[in-house]
């Protein structure tokens, strides 16, 4: 039996903890960030209303907005700025999924359309710049200006990740430290500024959130790692996309990566070849499959996971107990087993 069948096992064994249990705390507060986001969908302009609205209309998991209001109540924060600011970030990494989707033509999101296969290319990117400037504009409102100056730069480093995971498209020989680069400032940056914000919020010290910044940072390569991992394990009608939708738009995550390195050339030289496919069929994916799940390269992604998850886990048992910790404490172990 695999070390990842013996993890699955367990997590069936042993009750996860759920969202809903994570947010019991901070809902009344996530609810108001939900009326914020649909104010933001709100325009004179038809379109812009239009489009808007079906984009905010389905929730995700509003991690990024969850951890802000958690860090900053880990310090006893009572005013009413933590949620426009999770509003906000949660509008930013709207707006880098909107622009992702595009990238990767992708046709999918959160089982329905993305916005450019519904409205085109020329839309979406205009709908994306919007809600990146809208952000950061209403970003202005914050009485620190520390907060502002991470909005800004946060977004320009989850950019330049979308550059260079661009630039490495189909590229067969991404080392694993180049990867994980990528998502820290594609995924990781947003999740870290997501925890930094909430501590400036409550007044932490300057080693306090340093300590929130490295714990959003972990916690955010954790939950990549495992997206990506998803991609080759996951059940289709759960995550609302096909099975190796990455590899098909040309995105080398971890699996693949160890794969290639250990693996041999045959393998490698026909991963290669299919790779190199425009639309990959059935019989292509499920040789794709077939080797990567033969070469313990699942394994060795979990594993990864699960280093970055206690690393997250580690970080925030210094601070002192409360239901926020606790909250904090229990959001890597819900990352690590979770199915979509």
């Amino acid at each position: 039996m695999s070390e990842l069948d013996k993890i699955s096992i367990k997590s069936q064994v042993k009750k996860r903890p759920s969202l809903n249990n994570l947010y019991n705390n901070i809902k009344k507060e996530l609810d108001e960030v939900e009326k914020e986001l649909k104010i933001f969908s709100s325009s004179p302009n038809k379109l812009i209303s239009e489009v808007s609205t079906y984009l905010f209309q389905k929730s995700g998991k509003r991690i990024r907005p969850a951890l802000l209001l958690l860090c900053s109540k880990l310090f006893g924060y009572k005013g009413k700025e933590d949620i426009l600011m999770s509003a906000l970030i949660e509008t930013i990494h709207t707006a880098s999924l909107i622009h992702d989707d595009l990238i990767d033509n992708s046709e999918i999101r959160r089982g329905r359309e993305s916005i450019h296969a519904r409205w085109g290319p020329n839309i979406t990117v205009l709908l994306g710049d919007f809600l990146y400037i809208k952000a950061l504009g209403l970003s202005l409102q914050s009485k620190h200006r520390r907060i502002i100056q991470i909005l800004t730069s946060i977004s320009a480093r989850m950019i330049e990740g979308e550059l260079t995971e661009y630039y490495l498209s189909g590229n067969l020989d991404v080392a694993e430290n180049d990867y994980l680069e990528i998502i820290n400032k594609k995924t990781a940056s947003l999740f870290s500024a997501s925890c930094q914000i909430g501590g400036i919020l409550g007044k932490a010290s300057k080693r306090e959130e340093n300590f929130l910044i490295e714990y959003g940072t972990n916690l955010g390569i954790s939950f990549q790692i495992i997206d990506d991992l998803l991609d080759f394990t996951g059940d289709e009608k759960i995550l609302g996309k096909p099975i190796l939708s990455d590899l098909s738009e040309g995105r080398i995550t971890l699996p693949l990566i160890y794969t290639l390195n250990n693996d041999g050339k045959e393998n490698r030289k026909r991963i290669a070849e299919l790779q190199g496919q425009k639309n990959l069929g059935k019989n292509s994916i499920n040789e794709i499959l077939e080797v990567v799940r033969s070469n313990g390269a699942l394994d060795y992604t979990h594993k990864k996971a699960a280093e970055f998850s206690l690393k997250s886990i580690e970080i925030i048992s210094q601070f002192p107990k409360s239901i926020y910790r606790d909250a904090l404490t229990l959001l890597p172990e819900f990352i690590l087993h979770r199915i979509k």
